[in-house]
């Protein structure tokens, strides 16, 4: 049988989405936002709403995310991007629109708007990448860096009487009359990542079909940051990250209606 044989629609198991560009990525080796990009353009892709998709994107690591998705997007100032895409929402209801952020992001700078976002139950979704750390401008410690982590800012470890406590904007999320579906995943297995994907998935039909705000949130590692190999990250993850962030679904109320 020949190359040419073999390779027909028919026989084809897996290829890159459509939709993301074959851009060379900024991004560390290990990390994973790599990974819930290609999550995001699948599940795009196989909506149909590839010509209907706006993703916001933040200041941060995941700010070049317009150079990687075939998607309309628009940048947003530092933590601003749930109100930016409220807006959008509004004025364009038949849009899928979503954020992605990270957790400098979304839980420091952008506390207020994801919080206001979500208790408004706007009809967007938001992608919150949780890595526990600062990770483009030089592994500061974030809202989300936890109890003896050592960070640049923190050397010697989060230390709760000076800094306070890691904060679970997950769980705040879920306490929120407005927020319909509020998930935790992580994409260091291939179970975790067709997990993920259907998070994804579901957040974004959510949004069609207006039954206000959803939250996923990608547990994930930063190997630069932290200072590890990739394979040392996601072991420290499962072992420290996981135990505090506990995966699975938080609140689900999209089967009921609005």
């Amino acid at each position: 049988m020949t190359k040419e044989e073999i390779m027909k629609p028919e026989n084809l198991v897996y290829q890159k989405p459509r939709l993301l560009n074959d851009n060379p990525m900024h991004y560390c080796p290990g990390c994973s936002h790599g990974v819930v990009h290609k999550l995001i353009a699948e599940v795009i892709e196989e909506m149909g709403m590839a010509e209907k998709a706006i993703g916001i994107s933040p200041v941060g690591c995941a700010v070049f995310m317009y150079n990687y998705l075939d998607i309309d997007c628009q940048e947003a100032a530092h933590g601003r991007a749930p109100a930016l895409a409220g807006a959008i929402k509004r004025l364009w209801p038949d849009r899928l629109v979503f954020t992605y952020q990270g957790d400098g992001d979304l839980a420091c700078i952008g506390t207020a708007e994801t919080i206001h976002s979500l208790n408004r139950g706007d009809n967007i979704a938001i992608i919150f990448i949780n890595n526990a750390i600062y990770g483009m401008t030089g592994g500061q410690m974030a809202p989300t860096t936890l109890v003896g982590m050592k960070t640049a800012t923190c050397p010697y470890g989060r230390n709760p009487e000076i800094h306070g406590y890691p904060l679970k904007m997950t769980e705040i999320a879920a306490t929120l009359q407005g927020s319909c579906y509020v998930t935790r995943q992580s994409v260091h297995t291939v179970a975790a990542i067709r997990k993920a994907k259907k998070a994804i998935r579901k957040a974004f039909e959510n949004s069609m079909q207006g039954k206000g705000s959803s939250l996923v949130e990608i547990v994930s590692t930063c190997n630069s940051g932290w200072k590890m190999t990739p394979e040392a990250a996601n072991k420290w993850m499962e072992e420290n990250m996981f135990p505090f962030y506990p995966l699975g679904d938080l609140k689900d109320t999209s089967g009921e209606n609005k």
